[in-house]
């Protein structure tokens, strides 16, 4: 969705950053690009961008989890079983939600239970004004397809759910509303 969103912006006039981890997508034309492979990477390049942005939309998934002690070399088969360690990652969308100010703040999950509900926690938790909401289990939707089927969550608005339509045509949709909100 993220590349969907940033071509789309761009070709409606606005300045783009796309933040994004490896991928086969090619970078949309128009929009500026910094390319992660973490997300201390990936927050390190967001908060740079934030303090001149009007929207942040955070349509990545960044890891919930990292290594608390990175291998820097190969780790060779033992006999003994692998103990892998790890700590939280900082969740970005929480940081930026703490320091906004006038800026419009989108955010998207990813729920396999009790969607609605969790997606509001995380809508009032992480200070949002918009999260958008996928499913997993919706066939033909979201990761490694062209389409997505969506429910758009806002404060003191319904949940807004969309059918499966073109993530080109959810894009848009999208930004008529954060245009609504800017």
């Amino acid at each position: 969705m993220g590349y969907a969103i940033a071509e789309a912006a761009a070709e409606l006039g606005a300045r783009v950053t796309l933040v994004s981890g490896p991928t086969s997508l090619a970078v949309p034309q128009g929009v500026g690009f910094i390319s992660v492979e973490t997300t201390a990477q990936m927050y390190k390049a967001v908060t740079r961008q934030f303090a001149t942005s009007d929207c942040v939309i955070m349509a990545a998934a960044p890891a919930d989890f990292a290594p608390t002690s990175p291998a820097r070399r190969k780790i060779k088969k033992a006999d003994a079983a692998l103990v892998l360690n790890l700590e939280p990652t900082v969740d970005i969308l929480a940081d930026l939600g703490s320091r906004k100010k006038k800026q419009v703040l989108v955010g998207f999950a990813l729920e396999t239970d009790n969607d609605i509900a969790n997606a509001r926690k995380k809508l009032r938790a992480k200070n949002l004004d918009m999260i958008v909401l996928n499913s997993p289990s919706d066939e033909r939707s979201a990761f490694e397809y062209d389409t997505n089927r969506v429910t758009v969550i806002r404060p003191g608005h319904r949940p807004d759910p969309w059918p499966l339509m073109p993530k080109r045509e959810v894009a848009v949709k999208l930004l008529e509303i954060i245009a609504g909100m800017l």
